[in-house]
């Protein structure tokens, strides 16, 4: 995704799946807390439903919202944190297993490749750091 994007920009966007079907409404984005850039976006689901965590790296911003390159249900299917606060480290693992991304995470000092217990790993953008 274009990372000169504002993240803030992306609230209320529609977003739909990789076949163009509508998933829902972005809620919330969710900055990485080492780079600053947009990560992940919450999208309102339906009217009672909940939010779905979506990765935005493989996603697009196009004219009519954002596209994102998963089917529905696997978008549907995705963990359930509830919105506006932190996601753990763990939770953040988990969405990346949901999506079966690569996880690359900022090497500490002592070479993992894992983040350290207890590190934030996203924050909603807009919120206090």
């Amino acid at each position: 995704m274009q990372t000169d994007i504002d993240p803030r920009s992306l609230i209320g966007r529609k977003a739909f799946d990789r076949n163009g079907a509508k998933i829902g409404t972005v809620d919330e984005v969710y900055l990485d807390d080492a780079t600053g850039e947009p990560e992940w976006a919450a999208v309102r689901t339906g009217l009672f439903s909940r939010d779905a965590f979506v990765p935005l790296e493989p996603s697009e911003l196009a004219d009519e919202g954002l596209r994102v390159p998963y089917d529905r249900k696997l978008i549907k299917d995705a963990p359930d944190f509830g919105v506006g606060r932190h996601l753990s480290p763990e939770q953040e693992l988990q969405l990346y297993h949901h999506y079966r991304l690569d996880i690359s995470a900022p090497v500490s000092d002592s070479d993992s490749p894992f983040p350290s217990p207890g590190e934030d790993l996203g924050r909603v953008a807009g919120s206090p750091d």
